[in-house]
């Protein structure tokens, strides 16, 4: 005998049967569409889902790995469906024998000899291998299949396909779905009795629906344990405890948080795994308190709270909106432009500051003052004439506002909005030019609101907030300085605290917010922004559809909800930041640079106007000091006059208390006069 030549023709036979597998294997890949073909799922900074979506075709259909699951599951799912499918190659040639004696005792298979391995091929193709057919064509054919698969993937990859499609009942498929869907947790950590219950499913996956016939789900749950203490899976303790459980009789909706932001990002990236910035027991806290303030307040107003970590610039929560099923709906309250009142005016004084035109000590003036025909007045119609800049911005007063960004400029305040990430809307013909943008006339959204808030916190760096893990940070451009930022955090940490936060719960007692409020025309948005030396926070209260609410303004709406968000959020190391080396402290506006003490109305070209002190003013002074004098426009040398007596030089020492007239005339002739009163400090 030619051992020899039988040896060269089996391996010649051998190297072509492999050529060929490999030719077919080329030929006719596995389609794997189904298997790629997922929900789209929005998860946590930890991983952790906060919304999927279902496929095109309407299922549930969650990307699962080994590591995804329970090792006890795993374990009950061989026991039960392939004890050896850690050894075969993708089918069991022992089960196959048996199946083979089993065809030709009776005529008909009766049993298939599937593995898991057969299982997956036929979930990825379930048009070819309809689960009816069971003719020797089709089984040879998912056969050819699972060897395939296991060849190309290996052992892991075909579990990752079966744990991702199993049907588990209605519209769930794979492991994960039916864990949230019956049991309100990741697969992650199944007891033994929820373990056997996902096995068993897929077996009858209609007819073992929990929901809809939860005595036969059991049963089959019971006959996967049994065969778990028959392999040694379990132990008879474990079985007895599992078997003792009630399988769930309902279905329960999958997780739902941050659903607007989801449903944003969703459609960004549909069919994948959105890896957000958001925290989840952040999310959860800030989302169960806007549901609190909007249950006890009469007319259940929408809250839209977007919180954001300084060291990073991510957006740690989102609430758009109270609920999504409700009247607001899908209308995402974060991203939504609204008119912000005056929650922008800490960004105007802001650029006054980094100008080194402004103080926080120098005196502004809050009269009726005309610009063109707008005559800009607070929301309690008074005026409180001289003032500090410090004090004008902590009590929200219109007229100054308006009058620094008159010193600013309203286009150069509009680009550096834009220039920090937002995209503010103006009204119809509006080009930038308007005064009006002091008081909220372009409407801009939370989202964009917290990163201004975010650039004060962070030292005048601004970037627009980050909401996705898997993409590049904005780079932060400078637009202000430290000091002007230090300016603007050192007033607002010292506003005044609404009724009731006197005395501030344990939680904040210890955290030092600088906060401002804001409330639009006709009361339609009430908005409380702030943030501390961790956390940037934003709140909105109002209805979606605009519908007002007389009287209800950004410090008794919103304000107590940005408190109490800041309550909820980790605690921090306060220590109060130091001041930037260029930070000019003083005790009060006279010992200011002459240029930096007051701020007046610009004046018309050519014309005259006294700049300071202003109309009514109420000024407070020691015994024998001097007010200074000071005026815009004009011709030539300026007189001054009080009470009709001249004055030498441009300071006045009043001789007492009361009402004087201050008076100022060109070389022109043209004058201006205001009323003062002096009182004695």
């Amino acid at each position: 005998m030619n051992w020899r030549g039988l040896l060269a023709g089996a391996a010649l036979a051998a190297t072509g049967l492999v050529a060929g597998a490999l030719a077919l294997d080329r030929l006719f890949p596995p389609d794997l569409s189904r298997y790629r073909d997922r929900s789209t799922e929005v998860v946590d900074a930890s991983g952790r889902l906060l919304r999927a979506f279902t496929t095109p075709d309407g299922r549930w259909r969650l990307g699962t790995r080994v590591e995804d699951v329970d090792p006890l599951y795993l374990a009950l799912l061989k026991a039960y469906e392939d004890r050896r499918f850690d050894r075969h190659l993708g089918i069991d040639p022992l089960a196959a024998v048996r199946a083979a004696e089993q065809w030709l005792a009776r005529g008909r298979i009766v049993s298939g000899a599937s593995t898991l391995s057969m299982q997956a091929a036929r979930l990825l193709e379930p048009q070819r291998f309809q689960v009816r057919d069971r003719s020797l064509a089709t089984k040879a054919l998912q056969s050819a299949r699972a060897l395939q698969l296991e060849w190309r993937y290996g052992k892991d990859e075909v579990l990752a396909i079966y744990l991702t499609l199993a049907p588990m009942g209605g519209n769930l498929e794979g492991v994960r779905a039916a864990s949230l869907a019956w049991f309100g947790k990741e697969p992650k950590a199944l007891s033994a009795a929820e373990a056997a219950l996902l096995v068993a499913i897929p077996q009858s996956p209609e007819r073992r629906r929990p929901d809809r016939a939860a005595d036969r789900a059991q049963r089959a749950r019971d006959r996967v344990l049994e065969r778990g203490l028959e392999q040694g899976v379990i132990d008879d303790a474990t079985r007895a405890l599992a078997a003792s459980r009630p399988a769930p009789s309902r279905r329960l909706a999958l997780p739902m948080q941050a659903p607007h932001l989801a449903a944003w990002l969703a459609g960004q990236s549909p069919g994948t795994v959105v890896p957000t910035t958001i925290r989840g027991e952040l999310q959860a806290a800030l989302a169960q308190l806007a549901r609190e303030e909007r249950e006890r307040t009469a007319d259940r107003p929408e809250i839209a709270i977007v919180a954001v970590d300084n060291r990073n610039g991510a957006v740690v929560a989102w609430q758009a909106g109270s609920d999504w099923f409700g009247r607001a709906g899908q209308v995402d309250l974060v991203r939504a432009h609204r008119s912000p009142g005056s929650a922008l005016k800490p960004l105007i004084y802001a650029l006054a500051f980094d100008d080194r035109t402004l103080h926080p000590e120098s005196l502004v003036e809050d009269v009726p003052v005309r610009f063109r025909d707008w005559l800009p007045r607070n929301f309690d119609r008074d005026h409180q004439g001289a003032v500090t800049v410090r004090r004008a911005l902590q009590q929200s007063l219109n007229v100054p506002a308006v009058l620094a960004l008159e010193k600013v400029g309203p286009q150069r305040f509009l680009a550096t909005m834009r220039t920090a990430g937002a995209a503010p809307g103006l009204p119809p013909g509006d080009k930038g030019g308007s005064l009006g943008l002091a008081l909220g006339s372009a409407t801009i959204s939370p989202l964009e609101m917290a990163g201004f808030y975010l650039g004060l916190a962070r030292g005048g760096l601004f970037a627009p907030p980050t909401v996705r893990r898997d993409g590049p940070a904005a780079e932060p451009v400078r637009l202000l300085g430290p000091a002007a930022a230090w300016y603007v955090g050192d007033i607002l940490a010292e506003a005044p605290l609404p009724e009731g936060f006197a005395t501030l719960p344990v939680a904040l007692r210890e955290r030092r917010i600088a906060f401002k409020t804001g409330t639009s025309a006709g009361f339609r948005d009430a908005w409380a922004a702030g943030y501390s030396n961790h956390w940037t926070v934003v709140v909105w209260v109002g209805h979606a559809d605009g519908t007002a609410r007389p009287g209800e303004l950004g410090r008794h709406a919103a304000l107590p909800i940005l408190l109490k968000a800041f309550g909820r959020l980790p605690a921090e190391d306060n220590v109060a930041r130091p001041a930037p080396p260029d930070v000019l402290r003083v005790a009060s506006w006279r010992d200011l640079p002459v240029r930096l003490r007051t701020l007046g109305p610009t004046s018309e070209p050519g014309s005259l106007r006294i700049a300071y002190p202003p109309a009514d003013a109420r000024i407070e002074l020691a015994a024998r000091e001097a007010v200074p004098l000071s005026a815009r426009g004009g011709h030539g040398k300026l007189r001054w006059l009080v009470d009709g007596r001249p004055l030498d030089g441009t300071s006045w020492v009043p001789d007492g208390p009361g009402v004087s007239r201050v008076a100022v005339i060109d070389e022109a002739g043209h004058s201006s006069a205001v009323e003062v009163r002096v009182v004695r400090r």
